[in-house]
């Protein structure tokens, strides 16, 4: 029987045979319809659609030239070939624009699989799936068609929102434009809106080193820590019911767990030294002292730098104070301060700088990205916040350019300490922060959320590490709530990954086989590995199999016994 290519071939040899073509073209034509197509598209080039969302309706744009699109309403958009990217640009003095759409066309039909992105943490949400033309893939995206893999996105510090869409026809970036819940009135400035890159698949590179190798791209300057970064975190035992003594105490076990040298590990303290933790429920928002669980804070550094740690601590630099002013508090919820009003700014980097002073080598800061936006990463999608609101010094920047100076604002003022970006947006990140939480919260009681938010996480960001920011995956919670089977396994996984190693350490949970464990963790996680690159994951969004220092490693995140049934 003729299989369907025998045909096609005798098809086409016939048809040339017909047009006349000679035994050398017929050859040619036969090997060019043998010949694969390329699965990537390159997007280093004038797109082939622009248009602009404004209150008033959309407005498709004229291709001018090469690089210029423009309405008659003055709305203006370049697109230029500049240093591997194209950079894509923005003005429009009379109008007031929300979204940029841009669209190159392309037969994308061989992608097999598509992995993208998410706005700030991911939520045990990421995954290589099949078509959905309409899934909102933030900041980048990979595709596989079997032996190669692609991957698209924009640089870091964009000027604005950007998520992608693919389909079968080709690819689209949406650029959001918007101040808060507004179109942005740029005047006579012209923002620049992002710079597009591309990447595509080399034969041999496994996809995860195709997205680390892409990442690395997407961020030419990331500030990374200059050693490994292991230690304890109290949330995922205490949950805010902390002390000064239980910090001691965990500074104690700390240090007898972790190896000796240079590269000393830190004890975070989280939520619940703060005076609005206290007792009288009273100093929401102030930073400059504890409350009385806590009530030498400069001491208790001193005591946790005696011990051979280092201290680290919690802040949520956007809580307002009970008498803040009504002209500090943002328009869409006034629970929270507005980053755009100076005197903010001011208290902000006064927060920070006194953090430093009192001898805190790490600020973790938390929360920022929900109370800019009232929705978790999870909830934006592209509507992103609700219509309607605007920060205090009006529309004229966007929110990504707002919360890019926010985020410069703790740098400067957090000084040689370490910053740990939580609930950060993740493509803003760079080049502020030196580590990033990359998932949401683990947790020392529910062993699924930590499989969910702590496994899903690593696997599909890990390769933002050391190309972003030193990436964390959130913390082994060592309590007696979760078997310790379990939890070993994803305390050797975080060890063995390369990336940033922190565990909650109850007291009452520090058996004999934890302490072997932990020892053994701490000591790989402080003389750094090679990043650890899941081996399964186009099939799961837990992956088990992981290649670790170029060794093959195999986990079970579930058990004979299933999930079990929901709480």
């Amino acid at each position: 029987m003729t299989s369907r290519r025998e045909f096609v071939e005798r098809a086409a040899l016939s048809a040339f045979a017909l047009a006349g073509a000679t035994p050398h073209g017929l050859r040619a034509a036969l090997v060019a319809s043998r010949a694969p197509r390329s699965s990537f598209l390159d997007l280093l080039r004038p797109p082939d659609l622009v248009i602009a969302q404004t209150p008033s309706g959309d407005q498709t744009l004229r291709h001018e030239s090469t690089e210029r699109w423009t309405t008659d309403t003055g709305v203006v958009v370049t697109t230029t070939a500049r240093e591997s990217a194209l950079h894509v640009t923005l003005s429009a003095q009379a109008v007031a624009v929300k979204r940029l759409y841009i669209r190159w066309r392309g037969d994308m039909r061989d992608t097999r699989l598509i992995m993208g992105d998410a706005w700030e943490r991911a939520y045990g949400d990421l995954e290589w799936r099949t078509w959905v033309p309409d899934r909102i893939m933030p900041w980048y995206f990979a595709t596989r068609d079997g032996a190669l893999t692609h991957a698209y996105g924009v640089r870091t510090n964009p000027g604005s929102f950007c998520f992608w869409q693919i389909d079968e026809h080709g690819i689209s970036l949406c650029a959001d434009v918007r101040s808060g819940g507004v179109a942005v009135q740029l005047g006579e400035r012209t923002l620049d809106v992002c710079d597009v890159v591309c990447r595509a698949g080399h034969e041999g590179e496994s996809a995860f080193a195709a997205i680390h190798a892409f990442c690395r791209q997407m961020c030419p300057r990331p500030r990374l820590p200059s050693q490994p970064v292991y230690g304890s975190n109290d949330w995922y035992w205490a949950y805010g019911n902390n002390s000064a003594s239980s910090v001691r105490l965990d500074a104690q076990h700390l240090v007898e767990l972790s190896p000796a040298g240079v590269n000393r590990p830190f004890v975070v303290i989280d939520d619940g030294w703060q005076p609005g933790r206290g007792e009288q429920k009273e100093g929401a928002g102030t930073w400059d002292r504890g409350n009385e669980k806590f009530p030498d804070m400069p001491g208790l550094v001193a005591d946790i730098r005696r011990t051979g740690a280092r201290a680290g601590a919690w802040i949520r630099p956007l809580q307002p104070t009970a008498d803040a002013p009504d002209a500090w508090r943002l328009q869409r919820d006034h629970d929270v301060l507005d980053p755009t009003v100076p005197e903010v700014r001011q208290k902000i980097a006064a927060d920070m700088r006194r953090i430093g002073v009192w001898g805190l080598e790490l600020i973790k800061h938390d929360y920022t990205t929900f109370d800019i936006f009232g929705r978790w990463g999870f909830q934006m999608n592209s509507a992103m916040t609700s219509d309607g609101w605007s920060f205090a010094s009006g529309a004229g920047r966007t929110t990504a350019e707002v919360i890019d100076d926010l985020y410069n604002v703790i740098r400067v003022a957090a000084g040689p300490s370490l910053v740990i970006g939580c609930n950060t947006v993740s493509h803003l990140s760079p080049g502020h922060f030196d580590i990033c939480r990359i998932g949401d919260d683990t947790s020392g009681t529910d062993w699924s959320r930590t499989r969910k938010m702590g496994v899903n996480s690593l696997a599909f960001r890990g390769a933002q590490h050391d190309a972003f920011y030193a990436a964390d995956a959130d913390c082994v919670g060592v309590t007696n709530s979760i078997p310790w089977k379990l939890n070993a396994q994803w305390l050797d996984l975080l060890a063995r990954s390369g990336t940033t190693l922190f565990a909650s350490l109850a007291p009452d949970a520090l058996g004999s086989q934890q302490r072997r464990d932990l020892r053994a963790a701490f000591a790989l996680a402080a003389a750094g590995q090679p990043l650890g690159e899941p081996r399964d994951w186009e099939q799961t969004v837990y992956p088990e199999q992981w290649r670790l220092a170029s060794r093959e490693r195999t986990f079970d995140w579930v058990g004979a016994d299933g999930v079990g049934l929901p709480e």
